[in-house]
């Protein structure tokens, strides 16, 4: 009968392994143990396939099938000889203690950065793996204290590799790729959070990584404070940054143009295509702090005697987003807005009536009103959708509350209220 305990394997600490005695089958002492090599890919926990060792004064790689077992403290191969052979880096391979001991990786779980103090390796499926990062002071502890004394602290601050990510920008033979299965689980928010916490380099390669699907990359930008959204611009061309303001929503195109440099922005917005260009032009006619300037042209709005039918199917059929479709509006044959109507209350009104003869009376901001003045209907009347009209009652867009927020609270207040943190 089999025992009904799993075997835990026993968990190596890299720094007590690089450093450590490069051992012949018999026991005799060869060189000198100077770092893994690890190939990172489809494996949740990516395999050691070698490791670079030092031999009467010269550095060889010695392949993974050379190795008998890895203890802390040595490294024991199969065989009384070595076959020497020059290290050239594979496909995603990474030297651990090189290129992600003590640099930075990313927490996907907790959507936050954090530092290799130590890198935890184990026995898994027949072979030595990376499990697991240490993150907390004791990890560095043990690097610094002498053999003897390092093996007795544990580990307490243990991230499953499952859920990190190293940056590897500066490992030539290796890049961040999306859809990545741990990063593209991340909301575009939490990516953005990540890039303003990273270095320069850290971020480019963050938002290097999303670029491969542009919506993504996108909806990250949008999410960026102004500042960074300049820093990660600047180095792009006006055909490069007008590519990433085609897929954003035309109101954080516009802001984004007005944060340029005023000798870009007529070029890059020259270079968007026809449809958003003309929403741009439109909105940076509109002070950014008013509800000209924070309002989306996206909306529904259809005439008084539109059906039920006619309308969920103009619903379907838009691309509006769904904060926006909160609220249907609806206007009269001169186009002048005369009401609106939630989503939901359409759904549930009577079918055979058209909409006019249920809409309510909408709230409505005038293009120059102010972000106070939008904030203070919104919270008075517990909306999430204002619309924007002009002197006529011309529905010309709306502003929707996530747009206020981020005017009226602090810089950095995800991080700071700890939204997408420990």
């Amino acid at each position: 009968m089999e025992s009904a305990t799993a075997t835990v394997p026993r968990v190596l600490h890299l720094g007590l392994v690089v450093g450590g005695a490069l051992l012949d089958v018999a026991g005799a002492k060869l060189g000198r143990v100077d770092d893994l090599i690890v190939r990172l890919g489809e494996d949740e926990y990516p395999p050691v396939t070698g490791l670079l060792a030092t031999l009467a004064g010269r550095q060889v790689f010695v392949p993974a099938d050379a190795i008998q077992e890895i203890e802390q403290g040595c490294v024991r191969l199969r065989a009384h000889r070595l076959d020497l052979q020059r290290f050239d880096r594979r496909p995603q391979e990474v030297l651990l203690r090189k290129d992600v001991l003590d640099r930075q990786l990313i927490n996907v779980d907790g959507a936050r950065l954090v530092r290799a103090n130590e890198i935890e390796l184990a026995r898994l499926d027949g072979w030595y793996r990376v499990v697991g990062v240490d993150v907390g002071l004791r990890g560095l502890l043990r690097r610094v204290l002498p053999r003897a004394l390092a093996g007795s602290i544990e580990t307490t601050l243990f991230l499953d590799w499952a859920s990190v990510e190293p940056f590897t920008g500066h490992v030539p033979t290796v890049r961040l790729r999306v859809p990545h299965p741990k990063l593209a689980r991340l909301h575009p928010a939490q990516l953005a959070d990540l890039v303003e916490q990273a270095s320069h380099d850290e971020g480019e390669e963050i938002l290097g990584a999303v670029g491969d699907d542009p919506e993504l990359e996108a909806d990250v930008f949008e999410e960026l404070e102004p500042r960074h959204q300049q820093e990660f611009v600047g180095d792009r061309s006006d055909g490069e940054v007008a590519e990433v303001l085609s897929h954003m929503e035309p109101d954080d195109a516009a802001d984004l143009v007005h944060e340029l440099p005023e000798e870009r922005r007529e070029e890059v917005v020259r270079l968007l295509p026809l449809v958003q260009r003309r929403r741009v032009r439109a909105l940076l006619g509109y002070d950014p702090a008013t509800a000209g300037g924070l309002m989306s042209p996206e909306f529904v709005c259809v005439f008084t005697q539109a059906s039920q039918q006619e309308v969920v199917d103009r619903v379907r059929a838009s691309r509006v987003s769904a904060e926006a479709l909160a609220w249907i509006y609806v206007m009269d044959a001169s186009k002048r807005l005369v009401g609106a109507i939630a989503l939901v209350d359409l759904l549930r009104s009577d079918p055979s009536l058209p909409l006019g003869d249920f809409v309510e009376v909408a709230q409505t901001v005038r293009v120059d009103a102010d972000v106070e003045e939008v904030a203070r209907l919104m919270t008075d009347f517990d909306l999430t959708v204002v619309p924007v009209v002009d002197d006529e009652q011309r529905l010309l867009g709306v502003v929707t509350v996530d747009d206020v927020l981020e005017l009226v609270l602090p810089r950095g207040w995800r991080r700071q209220f700890g939204l997408f943190g420990e």
